[in-house]
């Protein structure tokens, strides 16, 4: 059964920084590709960022620059380390397997101003 439990999240000023991290189980971790999601209040879920088996990354263009997705296959974890956090990042992330597998809790950030 798959597991996915995310934590970090927390108040923060804007331009300040935080480290999110997801607990992954259920699958072979280190074959597949890992996603980070939010959703703001009001709004739809939307993919931040993506790294693959293979370590390659990408981001979207809205935190491009400011967050950084890494892996741990040993630990079956994967992190999102976000700095230069704006308001508008203020959200409930997600971490999820791809394909995509039944959605966590979630840790809630949420930046002022």
């Amino acid at each position: 059964q798959v597991q996915l439990v995310e934590s970090g999240g927390g108040l923060v000023q804007a331009g300040g920084s935080l480290r999110l991290s997801c607990a992954a189980s259920g699958r072979v971790f280190s074959i597949h590709t890992m996603r980070w999601y939010r959703q703001a209040p009001g709004k739809q879920r939307e993919l931040v960022a993506t790294i693959t088996s293979g370590s390659s990354t990408y981001y979207a263009d809205s935190v491009k620059g400011r967050f950084t997705i890494s892996r741990d296959n040993v630990k079956n974890m994967v992190y999102l380390q976000m700095n230069s956090l704006k308001p508008e990042d203020t959200a409930v992330y997600y971490c999820n397997f791809l394909p995509l597998a039944d959605w966590g809790q979630g840790t809630r950030v949420t930046v002022s101003s």
